[in-house]
């Protein structure tokens, strides 16, 4: 094996291509572990020796942070490229986020790098949280080159729930539907079984089989009585499933309300709209249930009041919408969706009333809110397209 160059050797140039090309690498390592390591950062590693070409680094390892309290990205690639007899001194590495400065469940990574003698460290974002921000700064003392790079969205987009996480009181909000050609969410009579093909669906448990919850409102459950259950994936996380039911009309056979104490369940419901008999019965089949204060509802609006009470009281860091045309309608309104996941099917259904309708529509597409593009994937013949804002 050729030895290593010294630490304090100029650590030699990648070109951008190969940047991007390991950071969006990276970035795909990392995704491994969504559901397993949340409400910490998906973060991903690639740990490279330069040649004499800067397109063609020799990559040595990848890793990422696997599980929540584990190793992070950075020990996990170094980790990595020992077992496989390399010596990381005088290498780069790649990391989609700031290594972190504190001790936490773990060390630093800043200390894990320095003591591997890394010769530069490239990093897709800066980590703004205060508790672990400061690691670029620390390795730039101790003499190690660092570089921050917006050459992989990819790599950069992967931390954006973390810091929502971080900087508010609301969950990470993912809003998901399937569609015709023409935009229907169903056909004229209401029916929507199925519009997305098996490959979709099972895309959708998978989906929901990473997020802390689920939720729908009222009109899909008494229209479609869904069970909002993962099934046929590994199940990463068991989602709490929400019903929005102001006027507690959810009926007490629903799916929702019989299979409560298998899977968690909360109802949203008003309780000037439960009597003590029915708030009795819901408690009896193992259902939650809960409401927003009215001041919080008069100063955020039901949705975003919503919002901050599963964070705050039920622990909901992820939050995958599956209700129909008028509650996605209620949180894309209001701005409060941060993710899209639209399941696109070849057929014409022209039933546009099955569509979101926002309650005010711009005027002008000018005036309209346009969403970023994150990637999409062809599943059979649906497109399964991911967009944020």
């Amino acid at each position: 094996m050729t030895a290593a160059p010294a630490a304090s050797q100029p650590a030699p140039d990648l070109a951008p291509a190969a940047i991007r090309r390991l950071l969006d690498l990276a970035a795909r390592h990392a995704l491994r572990a969504i559901g397993r390591v949340e409400p910490n950062p998906l973060v991903g590693a690639a740990l490279v020796r330069p040649t004499a070409d800067p397109l063609a680094p020799h990559l040595l390892a990848l890793g990422h942070h696997r599980r929540f309290g584990d190793i992070h990205a950075e020990v996990d690639a170094l980790n990595a490229a020992r077992a496989a007899g390399h010596n990381p001194a005088g290498c780069t590495m790649l990391v989609t986020l700031e290594p972190c400065n504190h001790t936490g469940k773990q060390p630093p990574c800043t200390r894990a790098l320095l003591q591997a003698g890394i010769a530069h460290v490239i990093i897709a974002r800066a980590d703004t949280n205060p508790v672990a921000a400061g690691g670029a700064d620390t390795l730039r003392a101790a003499g190690i080159r660092v570089t921050f790079t917006s050459l992989s969205p990819a790599a950069h987009a992967l931390a954006d729930p973390f810091f929502k996480r971080v900087t508010s009181d609301q969950p990470w909000v993912i809003a998901k539907w399937a569609q015709s050609l023409d935009g229907a969410l169903a056909a004229a009579s209401g029916d929507s079984k199925w519009i997305s093909s098996p490959a979709s669906r099972f895309r959708v448990h998978h989906l929901r089989s990473v997020v802390d919850a689920v939720l729908v409102g009222v009109g899909t459950v008494i229209a479609d009585d869904p069970a909002l259950t993962a099934r046929d994936v590994p199940l990463r996380r068991r989602p709490l499933r929400v019903i929005l039911d102001p006027r507690a009309r959810t009926p007490d056979s629903a799916a929702l309300i019989t299979t409560a104490h298998q899977h968690p369940t909360l109802l949203l419901a008003d309780p000037a709209h439960l009597t003590r008999a029915r708030a009795a019965a819901l408690a009896a089949a193992g259902v939650t249930v809960d409401w927003p204060a009215p001041d919080t509802i008069t100063a955020q609006g039901l949705p975003a009041a919503c919002l901050a009470l599963l964070r705050a009281r039920h622990s909901v860091h992820t939050l995958l919408v599956e209700g129909g045309p008028r509650t996605h309608a209620a949180f894309l309104a209001d701005n409060l969706v941060d993710e899209l996941h639209v399941f696109t099917a070849p057929l014409l259904l022209g039933a546009h009333t099955h569509a979101p309708a926002l309650p005010a529509p711009p005027a002008t597409v000018a005036a309209a809110h346009r969403w970023r593009l994150l990637r999409s994937r062809a599943l059979g013949n649906d497109l399964w397209s991911i967009y944020r804002r």
